[in-house]
């Protein structure tokens, strides 16, 4: 058996192991490791000893290297990144992003069971994660708060350990599985394999994080298993009744996502997203002469369409910095006229959390956005579009959005195409934030960064809404 030992280098000298093991499970091994010559930290994951010490070794490294390759593939922000698969000796590895943090279940058992704010941030993500996955046609099949990882002092989730990844093509799998957070067809070879199946572990991650105080004080760390309350006709009680500040709505839709007959779960993880209210369902048309929200207006005799100005909300500071909450936009006026972008897109995110109160959460959710005062947003969006020449702002990244055909229903193809048309996508893929220009020469819109709504493409819908009715 090999097993690494700290300082061993490997890989020609390329990387040399740093201390004990970051953890370990059913196939794998993960190790810390430093590059020799940049002195960048990686995570590098092999067979684990067990794995090692099957007749089927070689048959068994070749689905792991395979595996990696297809996770090579994924570029989302709530995705492991997986870089490359390197050799020592007979050992191969595969070299992955290391991310400082914890697992939101370490976070869990040394805090407690979350506010179901939190848990909804880091559900969300993960959701996301996971539809790009679905999208790819894979399933991962070992959602459990142990393969999420909380990035150091950030609210931040990113899904990890790739090991029972498979098609959705696939009929007949491995009944590897986490008790607690598989589903029923999951403790078979050949079963109703879809999206479904990962929708189930996601609901029960949220049960956890919900009612984490409540099952430890039963002696329990997982939800009941499926099987359990399939043939011990054992029902699964209510997240509220661990957790009695438990939402309904958030109870009802966590039952339906772990329903154990496939045919009556909650087919999509993006159904189960708008089933927790983080998906925005209601229409809300951006034309000029519609009004927003569903208020009593006359008709209209006017024409009902007009093509919005290149700017909506004006690029001058006539009345000066004006705040709703008496919020001081001195220091991004000072910014933004010195073309320090990256600060100035910084600053944005810290005076937008503490007019909208949320710098506690780190990030605004769609309902913090509709209430946003209109007199600080035209403020921000004024001083950005002044400074640029019109170049950036959240009026003008509306005017685009719009251009494309953009509404509040979302749309995976136009929000794509608008990725693509201010500079967050390339290659098809979703840029990290360190990928962002700060800079004039980047595309029309580029900035402010969609950094200041981590809500999501949800998030920056219910944005572009609020820009229209805010509207002078």
């Amino acid at each position: 058996m090999i097993i690494w030992q700290p300082g061993q280098q490997i890989n020609n000298g390329r990387f040399i192991i740093q201390g004990q093991p970051l953890g370990s499970g059913g196939f794998g091994t993960t190790y810390k490791a430093k590059e020799t010559n940049t002195g960048k930290l990686y995570a590098i994951k092999t067979l684990n000893a067990a794995m090692q010490g099957r007749d089927d070794f070689t048959e068994q490294q070749v689905k792991f290297i395979n595996e990696a390759l297809t996770i090579k593939g994924f570029d989302h922000p709530h995705i492991l990144k997986v870089y490359e698969v390197i050799q020592e000796g007979i050992l191969f590895g595969v070299v992955m992003e290391y991310i400082d943090g914890a697992t939101l279940f370490k976070h869990v058992q040394t805090k407690g069971q979350l506010s179901e704010a939190e848990a909804l941030l880091y559900i969300d993500q993960i959701g996301q994660a996971l539809e790009y996955i679905h999208n790819k046609g894979q399933l991962h099949r070992d959602i459990k708060p142990g393969n999420i990882l909380l990035r150091q002092n950030k609210q931040e989730a990113v899904l990890i350990d790739f090991g029972l990844t498979r098609s959705i093509a696939t009929r007949s799998m491995t009944n590897s599985l986490t008790e607690g957070y598989a589903p029923i067809e999951q403790y078979r070879r050949k079963g109703n394999f879809g999206s479904h199946t990962d929708v189930y572990a996601l609901a029960a991650t949220l049960y956890y994080l919900l009612t984490a105080d409540g099952l430890r004080n039963e002696g329990e760390n997982s939800p009941v298993p499926a099987t359990n309350r399939r043939y011990d006709d054992e029902p699964l009680p209510e997240p509220k009744h661990y957790n009695p500040r438990v939402s309904q709505r958030v109870n009802a839709a966590i039952l339906q996502g772990m329903e154990v007959e496939p045919e009556k779960r909650t087919p999509t993880v993006l159904k189960f997203r708008e089933n927790l209210g983080l998906v925005v369902q209601k229409p809300i048309n951006f034309d000029i002469q519609q009004p927003v929200k569903n208020v009593q207006t006359p008709p209209v005799t006017q024409p009902q369409r007009r093509t919005p100005p290149p700017n909506p909300l004006p690029a001058s500071e006539e009345g000066g910095l004006k705040s709703a909450v008496g919020q001081d936009y001195k220091k991004l006026r000072d910014l933004l006229a010195g073309e320090k972008w990256k600060e100035a897109d910084e600053e944005t995110l810290r005076v937008m959390l503490a007019v909208a109160k949320r710098e506690k959460e780190g990030w605004l959710d769609p309902n913090s956005i509709d209430n946003f005062p209109c007199e600080d947003l035209r403020t921000i969006d004024r001083l950005w579009v002044k400074y640029s020449n019109g170049h950036f702002g959240f009026s003008v990244q509306k005017r685009i959005y719009q251009s494309l055909g953009g509404t509040r229903y979302y749309s995976e193809k136009i929000w794509q195409a608008f990725g693509d048309k201010v500079g967050w996508r390339k290659g098809g893929s979703w840029l990290y934030y360190k990928g962002i220009t700060f800079d004039k020469k980047a595309p029309e819109g580029h900035l402010p960064t969609g950094k200041l709504r981590r809500g999501g493409r949800t998030a920056g819908l219910v944005f572009f809404s609020r820009i229209e009715t805010c509207k002078p």
